[in-house]
């Protein structure tokens, strides 16, 4: 199967231009599985009901989202009803919804699982204990995990962690696509960052001249969301839906 992991998606329009060109990106590489880090996709930060529910009528089989999952309150009761809206599983058993989910497509099926670093964030559970817990639960070999976290070294140390128990460890949150695919152990595609769909011109999806203005300042400015071009930066996955073995990892930055 071919699984196209699309990087942490910036607000609305962002969530409009994805739509606009996923179809072209599933018949390039016969895309069979969608996967997107939605928890940038509401204007004013996080997700919410509505922009989920923009990523899932472009074509996204399911979402995972990061440190701002539970910025807007009202996406509580989809996190608890969705069955393919995820957040990282180690924010620990009291927030509403799941860590992971499992993709069923009749002769196969795929489990994606979410969980966010702890370097430089906030304290939540360790997720290298928590993913041996989540893997004890997990009978499909097809495993993606989205690692969204800060510390590059924190994501590559997960990556050789879970080398040969899933079939691909992919980092998010940065916004910028690294440049160092590849497939740990004959069997596990890893990528440190996935990167941004948002506009090229742009810090991290914000209007360039705000946040210059904040860091030569120090005043505190209201991000506004950049006007532009908008990138997508996305990774596709071969894997095997016998083994769970990851074959190719290709970047795709347009």
């Amino acid at each position: 199967m071919n699984i196209l992991f699309i990087g942490d998606v910036v607000g609305q329009n962002s969530c409009r231009e994805m739509a606009a060109v996923l179809p072209s990106l599933k018949r390039e590489y016969s895309i069979d599985v969608v996967i997107v880090n939605g928890e940038n996709s509401s204007d004013g930060n996080g997700i919410t009901p509505f922009s989920a529910g923009l990523l899932l009528d472009a074509g996204a089989d399911a979402i995972t989202t990061g440190n701002h999952s539970f910025r807007r309150p009202e996406m509580d009761a989809m996190y608890e009803s969705s069955p393919i809206v995820i957040r990282p599983a180690n924010y620990g058993e009291g927030c509403p919804g799941k860590g992971y989910c499992i993709l069923d497509f009749g002769s196969y099926t795929l489990a994606v699982v979410n969980l966010i670093g702890t370097a430089f964030m906030q304290p939540v559970e360790n997720p290298f204990s928590y993913a041996d817990k989540l893997l004890k639960q997990i009978t499909t070999p097809n495993i993606i995990v989205d690692f969204h976290a800060e510390a590059t070294s924190e994501k590559k140390s997960m990556g050789y962690y879970l080398a040969g128990r899933v079939s691909a460890v992919v980092g998010t949150h940065t916004h910028v696509q690294t440049a160092d695919e590849c497939i740990i152990d004959g069997h596990t595609g890893y990528i440190t960052d996935v990167g941004m769909t948002g506009v090229h011109e742009s810090v991290l999806g914000i209007d360039k001249d705000i946040i210059i203005t904040r860091l030569t300042t120090y005043y505190p400015q209201r991000h506004i969301y950049a006007k532009g071009a908008t990138q997508i930066n996305a990774v596709v996955l071969e894997i095997d839906n016998r083994t769970g073995v990851c074959h190719s990892i290709k970047r795709i930055c347009q």
